[in-house]
């Protein structure tokens, strides 16, 4: 029996080869796609290889919506499965002094990934069927002066996905938030992060796939998390703002 397929945007960050990885484990035709997607020659041959499943590159830029509704036009099909790895970390004391750097953070973790998904949502809805998932972060349960633009897009992003899952519960399409804390990855390299809060992307891309499987709603791939932010959240605004976490 033919497994449905996956699309995974963002696919060449560790996140989402990781997340191609498991999904064509279990038998899932790949659509992989990212910008300069042709850098994924070797992953692919690689994914058909090792799991012998289909794999397809297609060129995709989060930050061009004018282009996502043709992008969705060329895939060979409509995916089962769509699953949003898009983001940037950037810089937050970059991002204060260069505000196009911090227009194209807010726009990598909200505006981009929430359109293409919503594209998405619409033509599943129309099917009756499918999943939608968006990484989204712990970084958007409240704002914090060490990484407020990043986290400042990213409380939209899990707004927005609050809001899409609410919409189309009744409508066959399930949505799924996935909110990481900290991951070992090629943009997280340069800082020291403490081994109990810090997941490796094969274990996020564990629980994504747990979590379609299963039909989760919200999810903290490390369950810490979730106790670690519900405090942060509870700090008494006047006690808060004279902190610095």
């Amino acid at each position: 029996m033919t497994k449905p397929s996956i699309l995974i945007l963002g696919a060449r960050s560790d996140i989402g080869i990781a997340v191609a990885h498991k999904f064509a484990a279990h038998g899932h035709p790949i659509q992989l796609a990212a910008r300069q997607s042709k850098k994924l020659d070797a992953e692919k041959a690689n994914l058909q290889i090792r799991y012998g499943v289909p794999v397809t590159l297609h060129e995709f830029d989060a930050l061009l919506p004018e282009t996502h509704a043709e992008f969705l036009a060329m895939l060979p099909e409509l995916p089962a499965i769509a699953v949003s790895i898009v983001g940037m970390m950037g810089s937050q004391e970059g991002s204060e002094r260069d505000h196009l750097l911090a227009s194209c953070i807010m726009r990598s973790n909200f505006e981009g990934p929430a359109n293409i998904l919503s594209l998405l949502a619409n033509r599943f809805e129309e099917r009756g069927s499918g999943t939608l998932v968006g990484l989204s972060s712990v970084a958007g349960e409240r704002g914090r002066a060490t990484n407020y633009v990043y986290g400042s897009a990213k409380a939209g992003f899990t707004a927005f996905l609050s809001g899409l899952r609410n919409r189309l519960a009744k409508r066959g399409v399930h949505v799924v938030t996935v909110l990481p804390g900290y991951v070992a990855t090629e943009a997280t390299e340069s800082i020291h992060l403490p081994a109990r809060l810090t997941a490796q992307p094969s274990e996020v891309a564990e629980r994504i796939v747990v979590a379609v499987e299963r039909k989760k709603n919200v999810i903290y791939v490390r369950p810490v998390w979730r106790l670690i932010m519900l405090i942060i959240r509870l700090i008494p605004e006047a006690v808060f703002k004279r902190i610095r976490i």
